[in-house]
């Protein structure tokens, strides 16, 4: 839920934050480990993420993206928050007494108790065989490859839906609209990440911008020639070419970089640029 902030400077005026429905201020201390701050550097120390810098301290969250606890019930202990995504993440208690993080689905609350494997039921939170998913239903943390944990569909306010299945594999519709094929045997979660007005909320003023670890940019057409492909001209002049580029001369915007060779590609039934 979105909440507006009283006006008492000029940076907050149009500032909106997010009510989360959170039930806890403080993480599971043994889930959670320090993060190196690399402020958009490689492993040679060389800028490969520019405007990144600076930032409040935190610290990662463990998560389970694999929920490879089959047979298990666990109940939802609570709803915290992370620094480190855009969804909220849940803490599951198992019976045997083990902790997990787990990216936590729309409408599940404490108490809660949730599942996985071969013979889940396809409810909120539980993850299950995609070959096992009905028709239709909201699914997020998506495998790719067996086992191997969700990699697709995991930031607030996403989900991905089941389309067909045939043959061993699973088409699944992606948030971007790409239609894919993916193993049945692959594990989903059932539901919609959480914290669904993420894309709605106005971070208000470039401070927040720079808690959140981000440096300030600058637009190419305002810069020196020699600094940028859309620099120099006289006044306010565009960018002088028949399409934009990036500060080391390579199309920008629209122009297709992935590999048409990639093994993955026959996988891709419909791109997410074709309408």
């Amino acid at each position: 839920m979105l909440k507006k902030i009283n006006p008492t400077s000029a940076g907050v005026r149009h500032q909106t934050r997010l009510e989360r429905g959170l039930t806890t201020a403080r993480p599971e201390k043994r889930l959670t480990v320090p993060k190196k701050q690399n402020a958009g550097r490689n492993a040679h120390g060389h800028v490969t993420t520019r405007h990144r810098g600076g930032g409040v301290k935190r610290r990662l969250r463990l998560l389970d993206y694999r929920r490879n606890k089959f047979g298990i019930d666990a109940r939802v202990a609570s709803i915290e928050y992370d620094p480190n995504r855009s969804a909220n993440i849940a803490l599951l208690v198992y019976r045997d007494g083990e902790k997990r993080y787990i990216l936590a689905p729309d409408t599940l609350a404490v108490g809660a108790v949730v599942s996985s494997g071969e013979n889940a039921e396809p409810k909120v939170g539980n993850a299950l065989p995609l070959k096992r998913v009905p028709i239709g239903l909201p699914v997020h943390n998506v495998e790719l490859k067996i086992g191997r944990g969700g990699a697709l569909v995991r930031s607030a306010g996403t989900s991905a839906y089941v389309q067909s299945k045939e043959n061993g594999f699973v088409t699944i519709k992606l948030p971007s609209g790409e239609v894919r094929l993916i193993k049945e045997e692959c594990f989903a979660t059932i539901g919609t990440v959480s914290n669904l007005d993420h894309k709605n909320r106005k971070i208000g003023k470039a401070g927040i911008k720079r808690h959140m670890g981000w440096r300030p940019s600058v637009r190419g057409v305002a810069q020196h020639p020699g600094s940028h492909p859309h620099g120099g001209g006289e006044g306010r002049s565009g960018i002088g070419m028949p399409g934009p580029k990036t500060p080391w001369g390579k199309p920008a915007l629209g122009y297709k970089t992935r590999n048409k060779y990639k093994y993955s590609n026959k996988y891709v039934v419909k791109d997410r640029r074709s309408k």
